[in-house]
């Protein structure tokens, strides 16, 4: 377990700092002078940053924006202090020390204040500077990626994203082999690119944070679409806890999203049934193809408990091997027809909404006819 928690420490995804913004410059009150603000401190999201170089970059973890230029005869109005920007990876959700979301930075350039500077001196301040604002922020990393692979340790997805991507993840037959996210991305001959992110595997109780709970499943709430990867022969995390089929595996994968976060559920799912090579693999395929398909029937052997309030429905579910390379071409098609459906619905509730706010700003203009015209008409009524 040492040794587990000693690897997953290389990787960072949250980071606790401090910010100030610069205090005010001086007024001069004998001429009227004001004095300049103070600098603002501001997160900006950059492709190649990560929190591990912003931490190595920054020991002291400490930010603080310039102090704005005291006012003079020769500038009266003094310059404002030098904004002071932290750099961070895209896909950080930003908090105040109570837990309260200050903003989050989903695409590369966005940016957002965290730490305002201070007013210089001026009349109302009676010439003398304010202070900058001091907080302490929490930076959340959670990855951003087209596909989330969603699975219990040893499913394949790790051999699955080496597939069909160049990502190169760590892979051995033991549990936890995956200790931080790996991104990897599926190419296409049209140069279309999908990026598929292999997370650290779910077990039983993840949602309340066994294991690696929810460094886990925080990352999946910022892909697009899960795609469920499962071991055709069943999961067993170690002798001491209770074999599952792979029926009970999707199952129990719904159940902890579902604890976790229930919009998880609403996202585009498909599943793959790996390790399709192995003895038996198709008469135990048709079994499970029996079972998603009238789920209801066989809900009667699952303990209370583990039975999800809504069963996951699959866009497509596909047999596969990671091993051998059998159904992969097929998935990678999958994946891309289901995330095209997926934008193209994106784009039709897109323009939806915009001819509908253009409507309802017409109707309004029309609605607000003046005064004198409302009365005239209400008398024509009347006579």
């Amino acid at each position: 377990v040492v040794r587990c928690c000693k690897q997953y420490g290389n990787f960072i995804d949250n980071v606790r700092l401090f910010t100030k913004g610069g205090c005010g410059g001086m007024g001069y009150p004998r001429l009227g002078g004001e004095g300049g603000k103070g600098g603002d401190v501001w997160v900006v999201a950059h492709k190649k940053m990560t929190l591990k170089q912003l931490k190595a970059k920054y020991p002291q973890k400490r930010f603080v924006a310039g102090v704005g230029a005291n006012s003079r005869v020769s500038a009266l109005k003094g310059s404002k202090g030098k904004d002071c920007e932290i750099p961070v990876p895209v896909g950080i959700s930003v908090t105040d020390e109570n837990g309260r979301i200050i903003g989050e930075l989903i695409k590369e350039k966005d940016r957002i204040l965290v730490a305002e500077g201070g007013l210089g001196g001026k009349l109302i301040t009676n010439f003398l500077p304010l202070k900058g604002q001091k907080r302490v922020i929490h930076l959340d990393l959670k990855v951003i990626a087209d596909v989330g692979l969603v699975g219990f340790p040893n499913a394949g997805k790790s051999s699955l994203l080496s597939r069909v991507s160049h990502a190169k993840p760590m892979i051995a037959d033991y549990a936890f082999t995956t200790l931080k996210p790996e991104l990897g991305k599926i190419m296409y001959n049209d140069f279309k690119q999908i990026s598929v992110a292999d997370l650290p595997g779910l077990i039983e109780g993840a949602h309340m944070n066994k294991g690696m709970g929810h460094k886990f499943l925080k990352h999946l709430e910022r892909t697009r679409q899960l795609l469920f990867v499962v071991d055709i022969s069943g999961f067993q995390l170690s002798s001491q806890t209770q074999y599952r089929s792979a029926f009970e595996t999707i199952m129990l994968l719904t159940k902890e999203l579902e604890l976790y976060k229930e919009e998880l559920q609403t996202k585009p799912a498909l599943l793959a049934i790996n390790k399709m090579d192995l003895p038996d693999a198709k008469v135990k395929f048709c079994e499970l193809m029996e079972q998603l398909q009238n789920p209801e029937d066989f809900l009667h052997l699952f303990e209370k408990s583990m039975i999800p309030e809504k069963t996951m429905e699959f866009q497509h579910i596909i047999p596969i091997s990671a091993v051998t390379g059998e159904g992969i071409e097929e998935l990678k098609n999958c994946v891309r027809k289901s995330l095209d459906e997926h934008n193209s619905q994106e784009n039709n509730a897109y323009h939806k909404k915009q001819l509908l706010d253009l409507q309802t700003s017409k109707f309004m203009s029309y609605s607000r006819l003046p005064s004198k015209h409302a009365i005239t008409a209400s008398r024509k009524d009347v006579i």
